[in-house]
């Protein structure tokens, strides 16, 4: 299905390299990276109250090609089900292709890898950090089940584009993925919800060839419209109906992760970040902006998507928490039932009322006059 060798190499080698420092330079960020994150740890953990681990495995600090190595590394976790079920059906005749089958099959996972090795060098010098859910599992069973992992090379660009504070800018960094980190070793059932539900969504792809074809033709046509400006996007081009409604599912808990992690780097960041604000608008400035061709890439990936995201769901944390405080919105942690949909988002009243009862959102009573005895 995917040459994954070949996506590593033709990542490294597409990848742009990243800004120029020393190794004295490169030093001091990775060492500053690692201290600012157990830094915000500690922040995200008394401001969230979420029991996350108290004491994690410090960050791991990559550069661009160690973040595709990484990647390619979780992909294939992730996509291991979907392998195995092509696999059956291959062994059963339904996808041999006769005589010649095992050579296209080869040629085309090359292709493939060459295709995913080219996305993974564009991402590769966009993010700046990720909490990692899919590992290759550890025999012994001692390494964490996730990690928390910098991209210094994009970090130090970022912040050289925007003009900020260099310490200031790492730590908000740090307390967005750091958030991640406290999200997905704090709520135990987390992670085994998302990794089902991106599962579920690759086993419900459609195998049969003519249905594919379809799928294909359909992303031809999406990239022709992006071009020329227009609003679609490969990931739904390509989907099943089946998946739409899956992915709706995991759209409104990344949606929720993304925002709240928004929400605190920004909420915590007044307190020991001083330039927060200044970063936080050059930062949304640069999020909006890019040239034709980044934009058009960006639409045709789904990214913008992403970036709307962390709007809607910072906006929808913002007034869960104003109405009822940061305890009564960490229960949205309770359960998969309680976390919000797609329009509970849009609509947080809704999900306060569904989850905490009507009487969570009344309004308080107004104050009664008190005789005063004269």
């Amino acid at each position: 299905m995917i040459d994954w060798n070949t996506a590593v190499q033709a990542g490294t080698r597409l990848v742009r390299p990243g800004p120029q420092v020393s190794n004295a330079e490169a030093r001091e960020v990775v060492a500053e990276l690692r201290d600012l994150s157990a830094v915000a740890h500690g922040h995200v953990r008394e401001f969230t109250g979420m029991a996350s681990d108290p004491d994690p495995a410090p960050a791991t600090v990559v550069d661009r090609p160690g973040w595709i190595r990484a990647n390619v590394d979780g992909f294939r976790v992730v996509l291991e089900p979907l392998m195995e079920r092509m696999q059956e059906r291959r062994g059963s005749g339904i996808l041999s292709g006769g005589p010649g089958g095992v050579m296209v099959q080869a040629v085309g996972s090359r292709v493939t890898g060459l295709q995913v090795g080219g996305l993974l060098a564009y991402m590769a010098s966009r993010v700046l950090g990720q909490y990692e859910l899919f590992l290759p599992p550890d025999p012994s069973g001692r390494a964490p089940t996730g990690r928390l992992t910098l991209v210094a090379p994009n970090i130090v660009h970022v912040e050289r584009d925007l003009e900020v504070d260099p310490h200031d800018f790492r730590l908000w960094v740090c307390l967005h993925e750091e958030t991640h980190r406290a999200q997905f070793t704090g709520v135990p059932w987390l992670r085994e919800y998302v990794q089902d539900q991106m599962t579920e969504f690759l086993l419900a792809s459609d195998l049969d060839p003519g249905a594919m074809l379809d799928r294909i033709r359909d992303a031809a046509d999406v990239v022709a419209d992006a071009i020329r400006g227009g609003e679609g996007n490969l990931i739904d081009a390509i989907q099943s109906p089946e998946q739409r409604a899956i992915l709706d599912r995991l759209t409104a808990v990344m949606t929720l992760a993304e925002g709240h992690g928004d929400y605190v780097m920004d909420a915590v960041g007044p307190e020991v970040v001083p330039t927060v604000q200044q970063i936080r608008a050059r930062f949304q400035g640069r999020r909006d902006g890019g040239s034709r061709l980044d934009r058009t890439i960006r639409r045709l990936l789904g990214l913008d998507l992403k970036m709307k995201q962390y709007a809607e769901g910072a906006a929808f944390v913002r007034a869960v928490v104003g109405k009822v405080g940061m305890d009564g919105f960490n229960a949205v942690w309770r359960s998969p039932e309680t976390l919000p949909t797609h329009a509970e988002i849009a609509a947080p009243d809704r999900w306060i009322e569904r989850v905490l009862g009507p009487r969570a959102i009344e309004p308080a009573p107004e104050p009664t006059d008190v005789p005063d005895g004269s």
